[in-house]
């Protein structure tokens, strides 16, 4: 953690409480300007909590919360704070170009409209109807319209759970092109694939508080698992007793070992004639989200990084 005043964002000490639930409990996270950060974490863990305190849609029980070095409500009134939903109304029986214009106009200093549809990958679809456009494209629009007042920072909830694999991807390209710019992105997922790809560093939130912060890799590192994966033949309880083996999956004809050890596991199965077919995996960062959030791998004494 830094005491950089010119930190997007910078939570302190931050806690807030629904009844008897604590939603975020203590958080204090500072993320500096120019960085791409993926937000992680089980429903109800504090992720859209938290992103609701940055936008100033709620406010903390305690601690401090700071948006581009002040409030978040004069980050958004100065336009240099957007968010994108998941889901939106868009205006029916307005255009695509009709619509952005118009929020464009509402900022002292937007984007020129045609850089906006071209960085939301729009350009063709300008004179199409809000009711005429296809799930992907609708999200494009949304990605525009919080683009349109030429924010410094983004924050975006599960920008992409209802898009299918091509338009997922093209909204990345999108967010691509927008942070090459020196813009800052906050954005939470339950896509894992897209945190470990797109974002420069992963914080995992846990029951209100930081699990772990890191980049990708360093995340995967903080499990320290592999899996192992061998042509099983037999009986295969006994492969649950090799060093190193968390846990045993089997899947048709396979057998996937996750170890702690994979040098040590693989030893053990040369030793036993057991290696057809090996092959060996680092830990992906679904693995580590699940131990980490203890949603899987508690039973085998794994330990949770406290925030």
């Amino acid at each position: 953690m830094t005491d950089d005043a010119n930190d997007a964002v910078s939570l302190r000490g931050v806690t807030k409480r629904f009844g008897a639930v604590r939603a975020v409990d203590d958080l204090s996270l500072d993320i500096p300007a120019g960085q791409t950060v993926a937000l992680l974490g089980p429903n109800g863990a504090g992720k859209s909590t938290t992103i609701g305190l940055l936008l100033g849609l709620l406010a903390p029980d305690s601690g401090t919360v700071r948006v581009l070095g002040g409030t978040p409500e004069a980050a958004i009134r100065s336009g240099r704070l957007a968010a994108m939903p998941q889901e939106g109304g868009l205006v029916p029986r307005t255009t695509v170009r009709e619509l952005i214009g118009f929020v464009s106009g509402t900022y002292r200093a937007p984007l020129p409209l045609e850089e906006v549809l071209a960085s939301a990958g729009l350009e063709g679809l300008a004179g199409r109807r809000m009711e005429r456009l296809s799930g992907g494209q609708a999200q494009r629009v949304r990605f525009a319209l919080a683009l349109a007042g030429d924010p410094e920072l983004m924050l975006l909830d599960e920008p992409t759970s209802a898009l299918d694999v091509r338009a997922r991807r093209e909204f990345w390209e999108s967010m691509r092109a927008f942070a090459a710019r020196g813009r800052t992105i906050l954005f939470s997922t339950h896509y894992l694939e897209e945190a470990d790809e797109y974002a420069d560093r992963v914080v995992v939130i846990d029951r209100g508080r930081i699990a772990a912060d890191g980049t990708s890799r360093e995340i995967k590192r903080l499990v320290a698992l592999s899996t192992v994966s061998v042509t099983a033949t037999g009986d295969t309880a006994p492969l649950e007793r090799l060093p190193g083996v968390v846990s045993v999956e089997i899947r048709g004809e396979r057998a996937h070992l996750r170890t702690r050890d994979a040098d040590a596991t693989v030893v053990a199965l040369a030793a036993a004639g057991a290696v057809r077919d090996l092959e060996v995996v680092p830990t992906a960062l679904e693995d580590a989200f699940l131990s980490l959030t203890g949603q899987a791998g508690r039973a085998a004494g794994l330990t949770e990084v406290d925030a």
